[in-house]
C-alpha cells in the first residue's frame, strides 16, 4: 500500500483532537479537507478507521494504521533533527503512565528532555500496556515485565506502599490494629475500580473475604489528603507519605505487610533519538527515587 504522509497525519490528528472539526483547526485545513483525507486512507486500507462519534475513536483496523502514523510522526521528528538541528520542531509523544509516578518521580525526568511534548494518558500500572498494544501510545511505565510486541521492556525499580490512616481513624475504627474484624469494618480507600492495592492487603491479613466500605477516590494526591482527613485507610507510595508521617498526619497501620509494585518501562522498538532520550531521563528519575 501506498501511504501518503499527509493521511496519517490526518488520522493521528483527528484521535489527538477528538473530532474531524478540531483536527482541520489544528492542522489550519477546512473540516472538508480532512474527512477527504479520511476517505482517501480507508479506500486505500478497504476498511473503515474511523467510527465518527464524539469524540472520534480508532476501529481495530484504525489502531493497526494509528501505530503506523505514530511511527512516521517520530521518523520525520528525529529526521528533520539529524538534518538541521536549528529547525527542530516540538514533536508529540503520547505515554501512559500510574498516577502515583506522575505524582511523585516522573514530571522531572520528563521536563529534562528538549522538544518533544507530552501526551500523557492515565492508567493503572498493571492496566497499561493494553495501550501499547493498540498502538495509542509509544511507551508506558507497567508492571507488566513481559514485553508487548514489538516493544522493549526495561526495569526501573519498585516503588513501595504501606497501609496508612489518620491517628482520628486509627483510634476509632483498629484500636487493637489492623485485626480482620476491623478491617472488615474500617472505611476503605480505592483508587478506582481497577485498583487491587487494598484487597491485596486485605487477603495478606484475613483467609475469609473482607468487604469494607469503600470510598473511591480517583486522583493520587486527593488521594493521599482523603487519608490525611479520615475518610479511610490506603496502600499509600513510601514517596508520598514519609513527610506526613514524620508530621504525624499519618500513621502505618501494619508495618510487616508492605507491597512492592515494580514497575518497567516499555516503549516502541524504534531507532528514535528522541524515545531514546526519554527513556534515558525516565531511567535516571528512577533510579533516584524508586527502590
Amino acid at each position: 500500500m501506498d501511504f501518503h504522509l499527509d493521511q496519517l497525519k490526518t488520522l493521528a490528528s483527528v484521535i489527538d483532537n477528538g473530532s474531524l472539526e478540531a483536527a482541520a483547526r489544528a492542522m489550519r485545513v477546512t473540516p472538508s479537507a480532512v474527512s477527504q483525507r479520511i476517505k482517501a486512507l480507508e479506500q486505500q486500507v478497504g476498511r473503515v478507521l474511523l467510527q465518527r462519534s464524539q469524540p472520534a475513536k480508532l476501529t481495530d483496523s484504525g489502531l493497526i494504521v494509528m501505530k503506523l502514523a505514530r511511527q512516521v510522526q517520530l521518523l520525520e521528528h528525529d529526521t528533520v533533527a539529524a538534518l538541521d538541528p536549528a529547525e527542530t520542531a516540538y514533536t508529540s509523544i503520547p505515554l501512559v503512565i500510574n498516577a502515583d509516578s506522575l505524582a511523585t518521580w516522573l514530571l522531572p525526568a520528563l521536563a529534562d528532555v528538549p522538544d518533544v511534548s507530552f501526551d500523557l494518558y492515565l492508567a493503572d500500572q498493571d492496566h497499561s500496556t493494553a495501550l501499547l498494544r493498540e498502538g495509542t501510545v509509544m511507551a508506558a511505565v507497567t508492571s507488566e515485565p513481559e514485553p508487548v510486541q514489538g516493544c522493549t521492556v526495561t526495569r526501573l525499580g519498585s516503588m513501595r506502599y504501606r497501609a496508612m490512616a489518620s491517628p482520628g481513624f486509627t483510634a476509632r475504627w483498629m484500636p487493637h490494629g489492623p485485626t480482620a474484624d476491623a478491617l472488615s469494618k474500617a472505611p476503605m480507600l480505592v483508587f478506582d475500580r481497577k485498583d487491587s492495592l487494598q484487597d491485596r492487603y486485605l487477603r495478606a491479613r484475613s483467609d475469609r473475604v473482607l468487604a469494607p466500605p469503600r470510598h473511591y477516590i480517583p486522583a493520587s494526591t486527593e488521594f493521599v489528603t482523603a487519608a490525611v482527613l479520615g475518610l479511610g485507610w490506603g496502600m499509600l507510595p513510601v514517596a508520598q507519605s514519609d513527610d506526613l508521617l514524620a508530621e504525624g498526619r499519618l500513621v502505618v497501620l501494619d508495618a510487616d505487610n508492605v507491597i512492592d509494585v515494580p514497575l518497567y518501562w516499555q516503549q516502541w522498538s524504534l531507532d528514535s533519538p528522541a524515545l531514546a532520550s526519554i527513556a534515558e531521563a525516565v531511567g535516571r528519575a528512577a533510579a533516584g527515587r524508586l527502590r
